[in-house]
């Protein structure tokens, strides 16, 4: 199948270019770089030519309450219609598990957002929900930082490794449309404090890590479970413990 990949230089966009490849599918990276941008609609008609499934995994460039609630919704809304207009038969789009219960955030409600417009597109659609990567430790750290503090929730969370996300994105991708959503997750759960706080520990990070209960995730508060997934979620292999000697490098 041809199956266009928007973000697909991107974290996930680029492992799921290469995993449909491997498996003989023409998989077509589409970013700015490569001159579609969904932003405007240029390039979309001359990409998705063809294409029987498109993948979006970008994401917005800036969090800012009301750019990324553009971001969605326009980039979201040129992308559906380029897709009706070219026939494409699949619409699988990546989100975040937890986000309907996130709306206090103005990221999550931008995903909100961009979630009923496909709903409500007309396109066969899958939504997949995946819990937080592993790849955002150093940057989850970095945005709680005051001083030499780290301050996180203590709320569950249960992570997994971005290659993990991509392979279950591109299963998604060449099944039939689920006109639904599908959860996928990490096999453990950690405390958000606990993640971060060994993570850093293991790169030599001299920060502390504190737990609050009232420190906030994106701009949402959190409660203990709202950011695992459900009982019938997926759940990858990779274990944290057994990622982070392979990636020792702080994630960006």
């Amino acid at each position: 199948m041809k199956i266009v990949v928007i973000g697909g230089s991107g974290l996930i966009g680029s492992k799921l270019v290469r995993k449909l490849g491997e498996h003989g599918h023409e998989a077509v990276p589409a970013s700015p770089d490569s001159g579609v941008n969904t932003l405007t609609g240029e390039g979309l008609a001359e990409v998705l030519d063809g294409a029987q499934v498109v993948v979006d995994v970008s994401n917005s460039p800036s969090f800012a309450d009301d750019a990324v609630l553009d971001f969605f919704r326009t980039s979201t809304g040129n992308l559906l219609a380029a897709g009706e207009k070219a026939g494409v038969g699949h619409h699988v789009a990546l989100s975040v598990v937890g986000t309907e219960r996130l709306a206090e955030s103005g990221y999550f409600r931008a995903k909100i957002a961009q979630e009923k417009l496909i709903k409500d597109g007309g396109l066969p659609y899958s939504i997949v929900h995946a819990t937080q990567f592993f790849e955002f430790v150093g940057g989850i750290a970095q945005s709680a930082t005051e001083g030499n503090t780290v301050r996180l929730s203590d709320a569950r969370i249960q992570p997994m490794a971005a290659e993990d996300v991509a392979a279950a994105v591109g299963r998604v991708a060449v099944g039939a449309p689920l006109n639904g959503t599908v959860e996928v997750a990490g096999p453990e759960q950690f405390g958000l404090d606990e993640l971060i706080r060994t993570g850093l520990a293991f790169r030599g990070d001299p920060r502390e890590v504190v737990a609050d209960p009232q420190a906030r995730y994106f701009g949402a508060l959190l409660d203990k479970d709202m950011l695992l997934p459900g009982p019938g979620a997926q759940l990858s292999a990779t274990r944290f413990a057994d990622w982070l000697p392979l990636n020792p490098a702080p994630a960006k």
